[in-house]
Order: C-alpha cells, then structure tokens, then sequence
C-alpha cells in the first residue's frame, strides 16, 4: 500500500479540531501482486492512479471524519514519490540509471522512496525511521531495486509475482550463510537405549530415577528393562514394530518405554487422563503388536483385542529372565516413537520419530547445555506430549538423575517448587504458562533452587513476563533458554537464551538460531526465501524431520517436502505453518500461525478436530472455535454453534469431554443465529463475540452457603470472569483449566484456607470443594 496520511487532530480546549498536513497530489493506492505479467500490472497501476486522481481534492469535511482514525492503526507502512525532470544534486553527475541512498529530511513515514526522473535515468533516494537499520536499506536500495529494476525491464511478461526481489548475496545468506549444518559424528550411538546402555555401564550404581516410592539406580533400571524386553522380543517385538503404553508415570512407565527401546521397537503412549474414545482411536490406529498397562486405564483398552500386559501383576513372567540386553536389532533408522498431536480432519495423528532424529537432538545441542551425570532433571510433562522426550532421555542419556513428579504435584506450584529444590533439580523444562505460576510460588517460598538451566517449549514465550524472575538476584546463576519447537521435527528446533536485556524487547517471541545439525527457512507462498525482517513461513530441514505421519501418507507428502535448497544431499524438510520472521544477525523470531491451529497451555491443538467433533453432535448445524485471550495471559478455548433447541453449554461440554482431552474441551460455548461473515462472504472471525455468562456449562442457581462457600464463590468468579456461581457448578465447565487450579489455590492461601489441589479434581462443583475444603481444615 502507497499513500500518506492526510490529516490529523489538534488536541485542546473547545473548537481546537484543526486539519493537519499536506494535501497536494497524493494518493493511496493499492498494489496487488499477482499472475499479471509486468507489462499488464503497470498499466493497471496507471489506471488506478489516473482513476484516483479524480479525487485527489478531498473535501474538508471527510479530512475532518478521517481524522478520527487510531493511530494504532496505520492506513500504509510506504510511501512512493515520483518527481519529474528533478536537478541532481550540485557537483553529481546523473548516470544513466544509477541507484543510490543518501540521508535526507527528517520522514514522518517507515519507509519513504523517491524516484527522480532526470531524462537520462532514475535516481532513488530512500528514507527510514528508527528502529530501521540505515545501512540495511540502504543495502536495500542499492542491490534490491536495482536487481528489480533489472528484472522488470528484461520480462515484461513475466508474471508480477514471479519476480525474485531478494538479491543473489542476500540470498546465500538467508539459504546458507546462517543455515551451516554439522553432521553428528560418526561414532556416537544411534539408538536412545544404547546411550542410555553406555551410562548404565559407565556409572551402574549412580541414581537413574527419584520417584514417589524410591529410587532406582542405573543399574537396575537397565537390569529391570533388560527382562522385559527378552519377553517382549519372544512376543514378536522387533524393528518397526509398535508397543503401546497407557501407564501413570511411575518408575515402571520408564522401565517399559526402555524395554521396548532395547526389545528393536518403537513406544506409543496413551496418557490414561485421555478419553477412552480418543485412547481407543490410537490405539487402533497404532495398531500395536502388544499394549502395556499399570495403573487404573479405561475399562476399554484393558478388554482391547491387542494382547494387554499389566506392568505389575503380570511382572511374574519376565522376572527370571536374563538381565543382559537382548541381541541388538534396532538400527537408526528405525523407529523410537510415536507421538500423536491434534489433527485437523478430527483425529489426531502420529507422528513416526527415529532413533536417529531422537540422538542427533542431544548431540548437537550438548556444546550449548553441557549436561553431564551432576544434572538432576524432572519428567513433568505427560509422556504422550513430546517436551517429555527431551525431559526422560536427556537425564538418561548423560547419566543425570530423573525425577518423576507426581501428577498433583504438577498441578501446585507451591508443592513442585519445595520439591525441586528439595531434591536439588538443576535442569528444569517448562511452558511459559507453567512457569509464570512456578515464579509466583518461588515469592511465598523460603526455599532456594539449584536451578542452573529452565528450558522453555510448547508455546510462545513473551519475555516481558519473565521481569519477576529476573529482578530476584537469586535468580542470577540460572540460564533461562527459549527453544521452538514441533513433534515432527523431534522436539527442538532452535535455542536462544535469556538475559534481563531482553526484557526491553518487543512483544514477539524470541527463538534464536537453529539447532547445529537443522536448516530453518523463512518462505513466502510460492516458496521462495523471504528478505530479512519480512514475515514468512518456517520450513525445518535436516537430521530432525521426523519420517511422516502413521497411515496418513497423504499428510505426509503435503507436509515432509523435498528440500530444493540442498539438493546435493537429498534432504527433506516440514512445513511448519509457523510464521517468523529473520533478524539482521540471522536470529529467528516467532510470530504465531498461518492456520487454525494454537497453542494453548503448551498443548499444540488444531481447532478444525474440535469443531469436527462440536458437528458431530445432534443438533448442532454449524461450529467454529477460537482461542481468545480476554484477559492478560487466560488464553481460552471458546466454541460458536449454531443449534436446534435443546442444545446448551452443560451438554456441549459433557459431549466433548467423552472424546477430547481436558486441554481440548471449550471452556465457553456461545449460541448464535448465525455466523457473521464478511462482505466476500468468509466467516468474520473478529465479528464473533467474547462469551458471556450463559456461554459456561452452569446449573441452576443456588445461593452458596456458609463462610467458606460465598468466600470460594467470591474467589471463582474473579478468576474465571463468571458474574455469579452457583453452589452446584462445576470448576471446569466453567471454564477452569488446571492454570487456574493453581491460581486458585494459592488465592485460598491468601484468605486463610487450607487446600488440596486433588480435591477439586475429585470434587469440582463449588459445594463439593468447599466441604472438603472445610474437613481438610478440621483434620489440620
């Protein structure tokens, strides 16, 4: 967009509206960039401008009523003049088409271009605003336009769009200059168990796992993996072949990934919180040749017709069975695991990890964290979200220790962080969103941690919320790294780590460079490299593209691309739907999606396979979801329907909760008549409303009673923006995620209440809770 702002506003007493500015010819104009050749695009550029022209003399009044526009929202970021038969500067020769920056007026403008048309050439003088690089643009002006010029005038019927605008060196830079690959040495174990074998007989009395009933050494963690594997490779486990786990993290949990590891096969796990509905769709869609259970799972997978082991009650079979390792089968390239992650035809799909892509991640990254057998890591996150592979295997695989947290723990802050630092956890991986909490728990805390690195994943990291953190010199010894990633490229893609100077940045989030062994690629649509600080595409190439999805090859085909910027070795890369953008020293920052998919809690989560599953249910005519963020840092998903009588919040809620994940299911459901949609007739996102009182799954309204009721009442309407609850509602169908759990508590801290976060998930209507609430402060 072309154009200038026309007018503006005098802020004073009565009467003191004035217009502002410089009227004379100039015009907006819209350029679109299309199939057009170059000589039909500029004749239609004349035809607008001469069009425009017409109106160049806008009256006062509509100058007064355009006036009033937010400055936030700025109608353009250029602006062109072209000025004819202008007089080169004194003492210049004016070549016969030269392209040169030099400093000129102050502009008002990002970005100002000028073209002096002097008979025998062009001359181009550019403009910038701070924060702009000067000698960037003017690199800009010199070698882009100049190539441009060069590209327009020698194709006039090249389409418009084809044209390549970034410079051949800028080009090698943004391919190559900060995309320097490093092969992983030769001699490093390919497979995750055989690193792990190399500790174990390195250091075989060292402590591998600190879980809730003990510990276990490395010793005979591999001894214990050892037997279950003989068994398992009698079943028939081998390369390739897949073996479900729907297990409670737990020592035998771990035992049983490593055992299939060593067994040549390849884990998938079934989180049991899950719905047995979406379990059941994994586990089918897996189709794994034997599946492993400890702890309560659903009713359906335990009668599922794939034969079930009970890690416990079944160990009698394989507890006198040799401790060695089996005969090795599994090379790298075989399978390691498989992770399923949201999908948006309304099942969630698999994605196929090698050992190879699992190893390379620790390898390339160790110059960077130097993790050694001193670490002491937690596995916090559920073993079905792929953060949990770099938490399990980077303690094993360098000879840490491991702590298993308890999954209550996980939902207080205050609890996980006596526990850390009890058990002196120096590596610490979280969300943004988990972190934030953790941070508030370390306030109230006399504790002291040993953190020395927090590694942050899953979601977009605002540096801004870190400030708490890094005002605590506490705080001082402990690197803070944000690293971006995706299951389909094994986990992590780049690394940036964290300083208080970065508190001054702007919103975006900041990710670094890529790891050693990865290409990062920022593309337009046509796929073509993008100039430096423009928004593009993210394409991940190198020794983390995962194999593809399980059963989806034509997902596969449209998401693991060849790689046509390293055709000499065959490469491949994913495309990620993530947007970026490259900064002047190579560095990456983060911008969200290209698509409907969010991230929400760390929990990567395509919209299109909850609304599948909201138009799945009778009665509803139409469905769309958004994540919202209403309120600073509550990101939210909300569910618009469109429904026959008989349909509302409660119901909607209870029906997806039998098929989603709890992170999945819509905190808030808003009926309407219809969809807005916009003038070209698409469906009007930002026209759809915030959610009000009705859009939560409430019951009937009864007054709460007693002290601790109307306090808890007071306290769950702050926090979930609910003008009035009810005795009977429910924490969750209102909306409650377990973030909020934790806010929660610790606000029932501040009032004097005694809690227990496992209380609420056992009983979550507000009447419910606060009897336990009250029986907890009795037994006290």
């Amino acid at each position: 967009v072309f154009g200038t702002v026309l007018f503006g506003r005098m802020q004073g007493g009565e009467g003191a509206d004035r217009v502002l500015g410089l009227f004379l010819n100039t015009l907006p104009l819209r350029v679109r960039i299309g199939d057009a050749g170059v000589r039909d695009s500029v004749r239609a550029v004349h035809q607008s401008l001469a069009e425009l022209m017409r109106h160049e003399h806008a009256p006062l009044q509509l100058a007064r009523r355009c006036s009033a526009l937010p400055s936030a929202a700025p109608m353009f970021s250029s602006l062109l003049n072209y000025r004819h038969s202008t007089a080169p500067p004194q003492g210049a020769d004016a070549p016969a088409r030269g392209v040169l920056a030099e400093a000129g007026e102050r502009t008002n403008y990002p970005f100002c271009l000028f073209v002096d048309d002097q008979g025998e050439g062009l001359r181009l003088t550019a403009q910038v605003q701070q924060p702009l690089d000067p000698l960037r643009i003017c690199d800009f002006v010199q070698r882009a336009l100049e190539e441009l010029a060069d590209a327009l005038d020698s194709a006039p019927e090249a389409p418009l769009r084809g044209l390549d605008v970034l410079p051949a060196r800028e080009r090698k830079q943004v391919l190559a200059g900060w995309n320097r690959t490093a092969p992983t040495p030769q001699d490093t174990p390919g497979c995750l168990h055989e690193r792990f074998e190399a500790q174990a007989a390195l250091r075989p009395q060292s402590i591998a796992l600190l879980h809730e009933r003990g510990q276990l050494s490395y010793g005979g963690l591999d001894a214990q993996a050892n037997r279950l594997a003989h068994h398992l490779r009698a079943m028939g486990v081998g390369p390739d072949t897949r073996v479900a786990v729907c297990a409670q993290r737990g020592a035998e949990m771990v035992v049983a990934l490593l055992a299939i590891l060593k067994a040549g096969g390849a884990y998938v796990p079934l989180d049991p919180a899950y719905p047995a509905e979406r379990l059941g769709f994994m586990l089918a869609d897996s189709a794994p040749l034997v599946l492993l259970t400890h702890g309560d799972v659903p009713a359906e997978l335990a009668s599922a017709s794939v034969p079930v082991l009970d890690l416990e009650a079944d160990a009698a079979l394989w507890a006198d069975l040799p401790t060695h390792r089996p005969e090795p089968l599994a090379t790298p390239d075989h399978l390691a695991y498989v992770i399923y992650t949201s999908g948006s035809t309304g099942q969630p799909k698999g994605v196929l990890v090698e050992h190879r892509n699992a190893t390379r991640l620790f390898t390339a990254t160790q110059p960077w964290f130097r993790f050694d057998h001193n670490d002491v890591w937690t596995l916090f996150h559920s073993f079905a979200f792929d953060f949990s592979v770099w938490e399990l295997w980077g303690a094993l695989l360098h000879g840490g220790q491991l702590l298993i947290v308890p999954q209550a723990l996980t939902r207080s802050p205050a609890a996980f962080y006596a526990l850390l630092c009890k058990a002196g956890v120096t590596v610490l991986n979280q969300t943004p969103s988990a972190f934030r909490q953790l941070v508030a728990a370390q306030a109230d805390s006399v504790l002291a941690h040993r953190l020395r690195t927090v590694v942050f994943g899953g979601e977009a990291l605002e540096v801004a919320t870190l400030k708490p953190w890094f005002q605590r010199p506490v705080n001082a010894a402990t690197q803070l790294v944000n690293m971006y990633g995706i299951t389909e490229t094994t986990v992590h893609v780049t690394y940036r780590p964290l300083a208080a100077a970065d508190l001054e940045q702007a919103a975006a989030s900041p990710i670094g460079q890529p790891i050693p062994d990865l290409r990062v690629y920022v593309l337009d649509a046509q796929s073509r490299p993008v100039p430096v600080g423009v928004p593009g595409e993210m394409y991940v190439g190198g020794a983390g593209v995962a194999r593809g999805y399980l059963n989806r090859s034509e997902l596969t085909a449209e998401r693991f691309l060849d790689d046509p910027f390293d055709p000499l070795h065959g490469g491949r890369m994913y495309k990620t739907g993530d947007l970026a953008r490259l900064l002047p020293d190579g560095a990456l920052e983060f911008l969200g999606r290209n698509d409907f998919q969010v991230k929400v809690r760390g929990f990567r989560i395509e919209l299109g396979e909850i609304e599948a599953a909201l138009a799945r249910q009778p009665g509803v005519h139409d469905a769309v979801v958004l994540a919202r963020e209403d309120g600073a840092g509550d990101k939210r998903l909300v569910a618009y329907v469109v429904a026959g009588e008989g349909i509302d919040a409660q119901a909607l809620r209870t029906a997806l909760s039998a098929v989603l994940p709890e992170h999945m299911v819509p905190a808030a459901y808003v009926r309407l008549p219809q969809m807005p949609l916009t003038t070209a007739g698409k469906l009007d996102r930002k026209a759809l409303p915030a959610p009000d009182g009705e859009a939560y799954a409430t019951t009937d309204y009864e007054t709460p009673q007693g002290e601790t009721e109307t306090l808890l009442a007071a306290i769950w309407a702050e926090l979930l923006q609910v003008e009035r609850i009810g005795r009977h509602d429910d924490f969750f169908a209102l909306g409650g995620h377990s973030l909020q759990v934790i806010r929660m508590i610790e606000n029932m801290r501040r009032h004097g209440l005694s809690a227990d976060v496992r209380a609420l998930f056992a009983a979550p209507t507000l009447a419910a809770f606060a009897a336990a609430t009250e029986d907890m402060e009795i037994k006290l």
